[in-house]
């Protein structure tokens, strides 16, 4: 079970707060007898330390050179006493300042940051984000208006330079920042590691439902694996967990690249790791990577689809009917098939402005795609997704975007995989990495052909799982535990 150390100057500065057994003061942090470094232990460094060398910085560096994990860390601490901090920018400053300044006309504004909440709501997704950049318990932030608002001040505070109004909204922060860890014991006391997994309530298409988020759960009980679900606001608390699984659809310029980046920094066990996300998520890496390493396809093509001559060079290349997809499509958006030169024309003229270069290949026409589960190079599970009756693809999305329908499907267990099926499909993911992967592949006229691999697979109660069951969930966690534990056995032998 993680351990929290909330690491105050002197107890006396805890007196307006309720008492507790983790808030201790820097003597004790101090003179701790460490036997090995511990990774499970967080470390809430509330001492004052807006000075180097100062009670605040020595706590940090300790923790640290502990292994444990700590917030502010010094990296942090560092950033806050340079003044070039003060004129890097961050997205919505000018927004959010004008708006609050509306009502307040003043020139000038100074206000606390808890974690990253303010006690101005208007004001809190401007303190989320810079708690994200610079995590730091209190912060006191100056803002001017010159020609547009900028950054001026920024001091890091501890509880002893709280007033009494500051205190109930710095100890509510606190609080929602530590709950994982400060919730009852009894819901956690049987467990060995902490593993968040992120998901997005809200997603249309999400890669697990409802009823397979509740099976990871009690498959990762059953392993002692505490799994708690958090989202996109839960970024800044990422220290707290020994790994993140990401159950929600990912990209690059997204939130969900962003987690996986800062979990992967901070040491956590992720899944799926950002070289994953970044391989997966452009085609045009998967097909130069599928044809270095002699995967079956389609035959493909990188165009520039701004080019004159790439209509006749398609023609010629493919024929009709052919396929052309943006680099970042997900769940058969952005996959255009054209079957004649004027359509052909107009879809180009669509994806000019999408992309620098455009995926064409070969129409494969099958009335399934195989989806193959593959999890640290193992396959484990298979599905048949059959196409949407009409149509070409297993989805159907429409114009409103936020609905789509899909074809059938058909589980089945890895013994009645096709051997060339199974074959491509571990070939396919042998250059992206260890995570879990699902390998879309296509079997027909005598051949096989991966079309992509997916990052994060979907794994939905009911469709994935009909073969293994609770099986499927158990693998998947069990392989957190391997992870977890080689981890904890390198730092170990580091030691």
């Amino acid at each position: 079970m993680a351990e929290l150390m909330v690491v105050v100057d002197e107890l006396s500065v805890w007196a307006p707060y309720y008492p507790s057994e983790q808030v201790i003061d820097f003597k004790d942090f101090l003179n701790r007898v460490l036997i090995k470094p511990n990774s499970r232990t967080r470390v809430i460094n509330l001492c004052k330390n807006n000075k180097y060398l100062s009670n605040g910085y020595y706590c940090s560096l300790l923790a640290e050179a502990r292994g444990h994990k700590v917030i502010p860390s010094v990296a942090t601490l560092n950033n806050l006493r340079h003044p070039a901090i003060f004129a890097f920018g961050f997205a919505g400053i000018e927004e959010a300042l004008t708006a609050y300044a509306h009502s307040h006309p003043e020139k000038t504004l100074k206000f606390k940051s808890y974690f990253g909440h303010c006690t101005e709501p208007a004001l809190n997704s401007l303190c989320r984000e810079l708690f994200e950049r610079l995590p730091c318990p209190i912060l006191e932030l100056s803002f001017k208006k010159r020609s547009r608002w900028e950054l001026v001040g920024l001091t890091s505070l501890s509880p002893r330079d709280l007033n009494t109004a500051q205190q109930s909204p710095f100890a509510d922060a606190l609080q929602a920042y530590s709950r994982m860890i400060w919730r009852k014991p009894k819901a956690m006391k049987h467990s060995r590691f902490d593993l968040a997994m992120l998901v997005d309530p809200n997603e249309a298409l999400p890669p697990s439902d409802a009823s397979a988020l509740a099976r990871f759960v009690k498959a990762g009980a059953r392993l002692k694996v505490n799994v708690e679900l958090i989202t996109r606001k839960d970024f800044s608390r990422l220290a707290q967990y020994d790994g993140l699984f990401i159950r929600e659809t990912t990209a690059i310029d997204h939130h969900t690249f962003r987690f996986a980046q800062k979990a992967e920094h901070q040491g956590l066990v992720v899944m799926d790791s950002p070289t994953s996300i970044l391989r997966c998520a452009n085609k045009v890496f998967l097909a130069e990577s599928f044809a270095l390493h002699k995967v079956p396809t389609p035959k493909t093509l990188m165009v520039d689809p701004k080019a004159k001559a790439t209509p006749a060079l398609l023609e010629q290349a493919l024929g009709y009917p052919l396929v052309l997809k943006i680099p970042d499509g997900a769940f058969s958006k952005g996959i255009y098939k054209v079957g004649d030169r004027t359509t052909l024309t107009d879809t180009l003229n669509i994806l000019r402005n999408a992309s620098a270069l455009v995926l064409a290949q070969e129409y494969f026409f099958t009335e399934f795609d195989w989806r193959i589960g593959v999890l640290n190079h193992q396959p484990i599970f298979a599905c048949k997704y059959f196409m949407v009756q009409g149509h070409w693809q297993i989805y159907r999305h429409y114009d409103n975007d936020k609905s789509a329908d899909s074809g059938g499907f058909m589980t089945l267990p890895i013994s009645e995989v096709p051997a060339n099926v199974l074959n491509a499909a571990l070939k396919a993911v042998k250059a992206i990495g260890d995570g879990l992967y699902g390998v879309d592949i296509k079997e027909g006229q005598g051949k096989v052909a991966v079309i992509e691999v997916n990052d994060n697979p979907n794994i939905d109660h009911g469709v994935e799982d009909v073969f293994l069951k609770d099986k499927l969930y158990e693998l998947v966690m069990a392989d957190f535990v391997r992870r977890f534990e080689a981890k904890a056995q390198l730092n170990n032998v580091a030691t």
